[in-house]
């Protein structure tokens, strides 16, 4: 069996010491603020630094994947005579996913005897991460790359995302909600909960009052859409607020006896979007909503 590599997004959230003990490739996405110097979402970037840049006022803007940089950071694997099997930021958020595939057809070209496999992993965040850690734990298991690359397609629409923000403004500037609905909603201490739709959307599902209610909701959705899938272990992702994102965890365990949690700290390609405060679970479950 030809021997082949896993290759994901910055937009996947996952630790870089998970990254490097499973040999994974990851392509940083971009991102700048108003004084337009261009910055690599990679492992050296301050995201204390960039949310209270966020709670500034300052608006970063975001950038899809580079084909260029795609293509650079594949080139050393298909040198070697390994096959890739790309696991992509959600089509339905970003035209990652198309740059990814342009760029292995590129690839294909300078390598005709490869395999390069892309899969819309339709999912976001650690969201993205919980697929990519299924798919390492399957490759790591001897499953091969095309029988890989096929439970990915029949598993990635069955994992969930809950997540709830904690400042309108962010959803409002990213032109989610009204700036009516903004206002109105902070002036009572509205807290939406989201998910993640079957075309990798982010939709709203609810909106309750007050932040430990919105925390707690999340588990409480989780407990409605988890179906007969027995989770073992579960991701949370956080914007700088991990003392939130623990308490889900604690309820997390209490409620499904889980304590298996990867805690991993949201990325500024996501969290330009969703702003400081966001916490957001994610499991496999019978359906998305």
């Amino acid at each position: 069996m030809t021997e082949y590599v896993i290759c994901t997004e910055s937009t996947a959230d996952l630790p870089r010491h998970y990254t490097l003990d499973h040999n994974l490739i990851v392509i940083p996405l971009c991102y700048s603020f108003q004084d337009d110097v261009v910055h690599s979402e990679d492992e050296s970037a301050n995201l204390k630094e960039f949310y209270n840049r966020m709670r500034a006022n300052e608006l970063p803007k975001t950038m899809a994947s580079n084909i260029d940089t795609i293509r650079e950071k594949l080139r050393p694997a298909l040198s070697a005579g390994k096959d890739v099997l790309f696991i992509s930021f959600s089509s339905g958020l970003s035209c990652s996913y198309n740059n990814a595939v342009l760029a292995a057809d590129m690839l294909k070209e300078e390598f005709p005897e490869r395999n390069i496999l892309v899969v819309d992993s339709l999912s976001a965040s650690l969201g993205q991460g919980f697929l990519v850690d299924a798919a390492v734990r399957k490759k790591e298991q001897g499953m091969g790359l095309t029988e890989l690359k096929q439970w990915v397609e029949d598993n990635k629409l069955h994992v969930c995302h809950m997540f709830t923000v904690d400042d309108l403004k962010y959803l409002k500037n990213g032109g989610r909600i009204s700036r009516t609905t903004a206002i109105l909603g902070t002036l009572i201490n509205v807290k939406p909960v989201l998910c993640t739709d079957d075309e990798g959307h982010l939709i709203p599902l609810l909106n309750v009052r007050g932040r430990k209610k919105a925390l707690a909701t999340l588990v409480d959705k989780m407990a409605e859409t988890v179906g007969d899938y027995q989770n073992d272990h579960v991701f949370i992702s956080h914007c700088d607020s991990i003392e939130d994102a623990q308490t889900v965890g604690r309820l997390v365990t209490e409620r499904f006896g889980i304590r298996d949690i990867m805690y991993g700290e949201i990325g500024t390609t996501i969290g330009a979007h969703s702003g400081p405060g966001t916490i957001a679970l994610f499991y496999f479950g019978r359906s998305r909503k």
